[in-house]
C-alpha cells in the first residue's frame, strides 16, 4: 500500500520571525512572459535564502498536463532523479532587512484550488505572516516603448497607496492568485496583488522590464536597495533586439506607432483594439529573432529554476 503523501511539509521554520512578508508567484495563466515567477526568483537571489516549506503536487496537478521531469543528479552524469512540480517556499532572515521575507514559487495547480490555498494560509499562520504579496503578469495591447504599467488590488486603501497600485476594473475568469487573494481577505490577512502589463507581441520570452517593475515595487516597500544591474542590462539588450527588428520591418514599426498612439489616448475605449492591424506576423518575427539569441540573453538571467 502506498504511503500517504502529506501535502504541506514545513521544515526548519523559526517561531520568532520578524513581521514576515509572504511573496508568491505561479507559472501559467498568471505569468505572462514568465515575469512574475522570474521576479520571485530574483528576490530569492537578492538575499541569502533557504527552503523552509513545500507543497507536494500529488493532489493538485494533472501530470499529463504538467509532467514531472527526469534530470541527472548534480553530482552524477549517470544517476537520474525525478523532479516533481512542487511549490517551494524560501525564507530570508537577512539582518539588514526590516522584516523577514518568505518567497513562494510554483506552477498554477489544476485541481482543488481552495484546498491548495488553504495550505498556503496554514504556512502563513504558522510563520505569523503579516502581509501577503501576490505577483502576476498579463498580456495587454501596450507598446514595449512605454514604461511597464502595474495594476493591482489591495485589501485596504492604505496598503494600496503604499504599493501605488492602479485599481483594476476587471471582472471575469480568474487564476490561482485570485483565489488566494480572496482566501487571504476572508481570513483578515492583509494582501496586495501586483500585476505587470506585458506587450502581447513579445509574450514567449522573458520580459526583463516587467520583472524589473515588479521587483522594484516589492523592494521599495521593503526599503531595500538591491543591485538591479542584471535586470537593467537585460532590459537594455531586450530593447536593442526589438529596435533592430523594427528598423528592418516597416509594418512592425507602424504597428508599434499605432499602439503608442492608443496608449497616449487614455480615453480610448477598449473595443478600439479591434481596429489595430494584425500582430500575427510581428509576433512570429520577434519570437523567432529572440529565440535565436544566446540562452539567457535579454532576459536578465532570470530564467533560473529553483527547487
Amino acid at each position: 500500500m502506498a504511503d500517504t503523501v502529506v501535502p504541506l511539509i514545513v521544515d526548519d521554520l523559526p517561531s520568532d520571525l520578524r513581521r514576515p512578508v509572504l511573496v508568491v508567484a505561479f507559472a501559467g495563466w498568471n505569468d505572462a512572459a514568465e515575469s512574475a515567477t522570474n521576479a520571485a526568483r530574483f528576490l530569492c537571489r537578492t538575499w541569502p535564502t533557504r527552503r523552509v516549506a513545500v507543497i507536494q503536487p500529488e493532489e493538485f496537478y494533472h501530470f499529463g498536463l504538467t509532467r514531472p521531469e527526469v534530470r541527472f543528479r548534480k553530482d552524477s552524469r549517470i544517476v537520474r532523479e525525478v523532479h516533481w512540480p512542487t511549490t517551494d517556499f524560501f525564507l530570508s532572515e537577512e539582518p539588514s532587512l526590516g522584516r523577514d521575507v518568505i518567497v513562494g514559487v510554483g506552477i498554477e495547480p489544476h485541481l482543488k484550488w481552495q484546498t491548495f490555498c488553504g495550505h498556503i494560509l496554514e504556512l502563513a499562520d504558522r510563520a505569523r505572516v503579516s502581509l501577503v504579496i501576490t505577483l502576476g503578469a498579463l498580456l495587454a495591447d501596450v507598446p514595449h516603448t512605454r514604461p511597464i504599467r502595474l495594476s493591482g488590488v489591495a485589501s485596504d486603501p492604505e496598503l494600496g497607496r503604499r504599493f501605488q497600485t492602479t485599481p483594476t476594473r476587471y471582472e471575469g475568469p480568474t487564476g490561482i492568485l485570485g483565489i488566494l487573494n480572496d482566501a487571504c481577505r476572508r481570513k483578515n490577512l492583509s494582501v496586495v496583488s501586483l500585476w505587470a502589463s506585458v506587450p502581447h507581441y513579445v509574450s514567449e520570452v522573458s520580459n526583463p522590464h516587467a520583472v524589473l517593475a515588479l521587483v522594484r515595487r516589492v523592494l521599495d516597500f521593503l526599503e531595500w536597495q538591491a543591485d538591479l544591474s542584471e535586470l537593467t542590462e537585460g532590459a537594455a539588450e531586450f530593447d536593442r533586439q526589438l529596435a533592430l527588428i523594427i528598423s528592418q520591418k516597416q509594418e512592425v514599426a507602424k504597428y508599434i506607432q499605432e499602439l503608442e498612439r492608443r496608449d497616449a489616448e487614455t480615453d480610448t475605449p477598449e473595443s478600439a483594439a479591434d481596429e489595430l492591424p494584425s500582430a500575427g506576423d510581428l509576433i512570429r518575427e520577434m519570437e523567432q529573432f529572440l529565440r535565436q539569441q544566446k540562452p539567457g540573453e535579454g532576459s536578465g538571467g532570470t530564467g533560473e529554476r529553483r527547487g
